[in-house]
C-alpha cells in the first residue's frame, strides 16, 4: 500500500472535499448517484467540525496566554485570527451536513 505524503494527510485531516463527488455535473443519473454517494459520507462531517472546534479553542487559548503572559497583543493576533477563522469554517461544514441530511436529491 502506498503511503501518502504528510502534506496530503494534513490536508485530508482538515478539509473534507476529497471525500465527496461533484453532484452538479453529469447526467441526471450521475448527479443522483453522486448525491447518494455524498449522503453516505455525511457522517464524517461532525468529525471535521470537532477538529476545527478544537483547533480554534487551542489557538484562542494560546493567544490568550501570549497576550496575558508575554503582554504581546500583536503576537497574540497570530493565534487569535486562526482561532476566529475556525468559526466560519464550522458554520460551512454544519450547513453542508444539514443540507445533505435534509434536502432532497437533484431533480
Amino acid at each position: 500500500m502506498q503511503e501518502l505524503a504528510f502534506r496530503t494527510l494534513l490536508y485530508r485531516y482538515f478539509f473534507f472535499n476529497w471525500l465527496f463527488r461533484d453532484a452538479s455535473r453529469g447526467s441526471r443519473a450521475e448527479r443522483t448517484h453522486a448525491w447518494h454517494f455524498n449522503k453516505a459520507r455525511a457522517h464524517w462531517l461532525p468529525t471535521y467540525m470537532r477538529r476545527w472546534l478544537w483547533c480554534g479553542v487551542f489557538f484562542y487559548a494560546v493567544g490568550s496566554v501570549v497576550e496575558g503572559v508575554l503582554c504581546a497583543p500583536v503576537l497574540s493576533a497570530l493565534f487569535y485570527v486562526p482561532g476566529a477563522l475556525s468559526v466560519p469554517v464550522n458554520v460551512v461544514i454544519m450547513v453542508v451536513w444539514v443540507g445533505l441530511k435534509t434536502l432532497p436529491g437533484p431533480l
